[in-house]
């Protein structure tokens, strides 16, 4: 189990690093800490921190499906995924002093 544990480890620092620079390159310098923190913070509050009690409940509601707890984790994905297809811009070199 622990090396199972530290493997997931190894995974969320591989997504942790690329999305730290990601999300600095996304919004001009003026902006950045209130654009880039305040959505962070609550996405992954509310999204992130909410996801084992709503698993638990969707699990508990729906008896007969063992794996209904995996409905709004992938339901989450699945519209981050949409949004960032439909928002996100391909910017290439801009300026970083606007």
């Amino acid at each position: 189990m622990v090396g199972i544990v530290f493997i997931m480890i190894v995974y969320v620092t591989m997504v942790y690093g690329p999305i730290a620079a990601f999300l600095v390159e996304l919004f001009p310098t003026k902006i950045r800490y209130t654009s880039m923190s305040l959505p962070y913070h609550i996405g992954n509050g509310v999204f992130g921190g909410l996801t084992p009690f709503i698993a638990t409940l969707l699990t508990t509601i729906y008896t007969n499906d063992k794996l209904a707890g995996l409905m709004y984790p992938i339901i989450v994905a699945a519209l981050c995924l949409v949004i960032g297809t439909l928002y996100i811009q391909n910017k290439i070199d801009p300026p970083i002093e606007a």
